[in-house]
């Protein structure tokens, strides 16, 4: 326990676990990397509706998409050079962006970083003046119904539960942290799709391949035996199940903008400021 912060020294996620994953990912792209495109399609819109060009930026956290981001990036926001950096490197971006870079992109790796506020804040830093921070993360939503039946199997079979899926933070909390990290003009919005399997195995099959799979630290590290994953594919088709048999997965991602504070940039009206009585007007 750290007696300064009242927090557990253990670490949130397994980091070699992790990398494994996303290494493991990038071999599945092209089949397994449908939300990662999504994500890419949704990022590079946006900034595309920016009409300013960023010739230097940066891709945080790698790339997990069959579709080449670069190639996205570069086309909606008239970038010249996209550097991309690991979260490995994350606590070095500010020297590595150097100059300090036009615009920050992040595509679906920010939900699995040990220290979210800290590198929102490491992000915003490694910006120049009005620089573009735009990202897309799994929210809050997300696999709702998997982490329900998993959770209830455990139970039922054992009497306790270990954590299955990691949390993943809502639109309130990531604007509230864009907030605390410094950000100007900050904006979040957010999709739900549902996505349909044959089983909850394809549904793990698939979060397996995307690099998505359980990187928690405090995972429980043995294998709980097939009876475990029986039992909650069963619980998944009597809650959930569609009439064709199909179950669905919810998927929440969670889009972030934010500027890097500069002098040029809207404002606030000051209390009181206003010519016109809203009274007057009612």
């Amino acid at each position: 326990m750290n007696k300064k912060t009242g927090q557990s020294d253990k670490p949130l996620f397994d980091p070699d676990f992790l990398r494994m994953n996303r290494a493991r990912a990038s071999h599945h792209a092209a089949t397994h990397g449908f939300l990662h495109d999504r994500a890419c399609d949704q990022i590079a819109d946006r900034l595309a509706d920016i009409k300013r060009a960023f010739p230097f930026s940066v891709l945080y956290g790698g790339e997990m998409t069959g579709k080449s981001p670069q190639a996205h990036l570069r086309q909606a926001g008239g970038i010249e050079t996209l550097m991309i950096v690991s979260q490995e490197q994350e606590d070095n971006l500010s020297t590595i962006a150097n100059p300090p870079a036009d615009a920050i992109f992040s595509l679906l790796t920010l939900h699995a970083t040990e220290d979210l506020p800290g590198a929102l804040i490491r992000i915003n830093r490694a910006l120049k003046p009005d620089g573009l921070f735009l990202a897309a993360l799994f929210g809050g939503d997300t696999l709702c119904e998997l982490r329900e039946c998993l959770m209830e199997a455990e139970l039922s079979l054992t009497g306790g539960a270990s954590p299955r899926i990691m949390p993943f933070a809502d639109k309130r909390q990531m604007g509230a942290l864009l907030q605390r990290a410094g950000f100007a003009l900050p904006v979040v919005d957010s999709e739900t799709m549902t996505v349909t399997y044959q089983d909850s195995f394809a549904l793990m099959r698939d979060l397996r391949f995307m690099g998505e799979s359980n990187s928690l630290f405090a995972r429980n590290k043995k294998y709980p035996g097939r009876h475990f994953f029986t039992t909650a594919d069963r619980l998944y088709r009597e809650k959930y199940a569609e009439p064709d048999g199909r179950i669905p997965a919810t998927v929440e991602i969670i889009y972030l903008i934010g500027w890097s504070p500069h002098e040029s940039q809207q404002k606030p009206l000051r209390p009181g400021s206003a010519d016109t009585s809203l009274t007057d007007i009612l």
